[in-house]
């Protein structure tokens, strides 16, 4: 005798307080009852690779008994065609959480997940404490720039070297050839990240580096010969603008400091008595482990310096920076300032930037002078260029840079006064 079905009747009778547990229908449907506070709940016993499964279909009565079946049947022709009716619920659930925040993500202004511009993002996170924050900023600014807006919204994964060619192409229209190898640079980066994070399976930037124009080395221009820097140095001196940035285009040459480390030179750095200059770590040109950890460089003053520092002591003396800015005195003077002081002294900026000072002193210091590479280089606090010298050359030279420096000082007033 074929078992009893559920009826609509039936489940309009059910009370509260009613004995069963459930009610069944026949082929693994049942209704539950009083779940959950009081609601009654549709489930679908059956087996899938030899396992026992239930899977709930619903509660009565925003699900009717023919809604339930209808449901049922469905599971059953799944079951039947070889698919677990419970994964395929999870499926469909993920599929359309995923589309949700994807709809979410896009309102917000947000990339894709998963795509590059994510990707990047995940990784500039991940990165960025790495580098001082200046550097960050340029890096992000870049793919913001000239990466996102073509490949951005593309899946990581799917992104192709000609594809990638093409984003490259456009910055190089620019003339700006150093940027696409920075932006090819970091792209590079990216897509490893993406690899390491089982996102992508390869690396579209790997072989792009000789399709794309080489850079043309750009150089601080800077003077070199003797006769034309002692021009330069009379023209300083007589120089009739600010004596701030007299003092300041005096000193350059011949503490061969870089423009931003000299220009913010605050008082409580400098020790007259002692005839030094400390400038922190932090103000120097270094990763941001060694802005926060490196030691700090250390500058003995020649006498011809210290006399210029306390002329300006009077000036400045009573604020923080020793440059001080003409309008604003709370901040160091511009890098444009000095620049400006060479151009109206008839000096162009393709025979002199303030940063050229640098190459000029370590040509003559070497070529003319005969100091040792290795003192110069200390002087200018270029890193050492090997891992084992970084690890074991940790020599500061600052006997032999006091020597080097005076007689570099000496050396400027000969030709001042040649």
């Amino acid at each position: 005798m074929a078992k009893e079905k559920i009826t609509d009747t039936a489940l309009r009778q059910i009370r509260a307080g009613d004995s069963r547990r459930r009610i069944p229908d026949g082929s693994g449907l049942y209704l539950l009852l009083f779940v959950n506070g009081g609601a009654h709940a549709w489930r679908l016993d059956y087996t899938f690779a030899l396992k026992r499964k239930t899977i709930s279909l619903g509660t009565y009565p925003e699900t009717s008994l023919a809604l339930a079946r209808s449901k049922a049947e469905k599971a059953r022709a799944l079951i039947a065609a070889g698919i677990d009716p419970s994964a395929q619920r999870k499926e469909e659930k993920a599929e359309h959480a995923l589309r949700r925040e994807v709809e979410l993500r896009a309102q917000a202004g947000m990339p894709l997940i998963d795509s590059f511009e994510d990707t990047a993002r995940n990784w500039y996170a991940v990165r960025k404490d790495d580098w001082a924050e200046s550097y960050g900023a340029k890096i992000i600014r870049r793919l913001e720039v000239d990466v996102f807006p073509y490949i951005g919204k593309q899946p990581i994964g799917s992104i192709t070297p000609p594809q990638l060619l093409e984003v490259l192409r456009r910055i190089e229209k620019r003339d700006v050839i150093e940027t696409a190898h920075r932006a090819l640079e970091n792209c590079s980066q990216v897509f490893r990240f993406a690899i390491a994070e089982g996102k992508a399976l390869s690396n579209p930037a790997r072989d792009l580096k000789d399709a794309l124009r080489k850079p043309t080395p750009m150089h601080f221009p800077a003077i070199t010969d003797p006769n034309r820097l002692g021009q330069l140095l009379r023209a300083i001196d007589g120089y009739s603008g600010t004596p701030v940035v007299r003092a300041a285009l005096s000193l350059h040459p011949m503490l061969l400091l870089r423009p931003g480390e000299l220009r913010g030179i605050a008082w409580a750095e400098l020790e007259l008595g002692k005839a030094m200059l400390t400038v922190p770590a932090e103000r120097m040109k270094r990763e941001k482990a060694g802005k926060l950890h490196g030691a700090p460089h250390t500058v003995p003053l020649p006498h011809q310096a210290v006399k210029i520092f306390t002329e300006l002591l009077p000036l400045t003396g009573d604020g923080k920076y020793v440059f001080r800015g003409e309008r604003h005195h709370d901040r160091p003077m511009s890098d444009a300032a000095m620049n400006a002081a060479l151009r109206a002294m008839g000096f162009p900026k393709s025979e002199v930037t303030s940063h050229g000072f640098r190459a000029t002193g370590r040509t003559i210091l070497a070529e003319v002078l005969g100091e040792e590479i290795q003192v110069i280089e200390a002087q200018l606090a270029h890193a050492v260029k090997d891992s084992l010298g970084r690890a074991y050359n940790r020599t500061q030279y600052e006997p032999q840079r006091k020597i080097m420096l005076q007689r570099w000082a000496d050396y400027l007033d000969e030709l001042r006064n040649a």
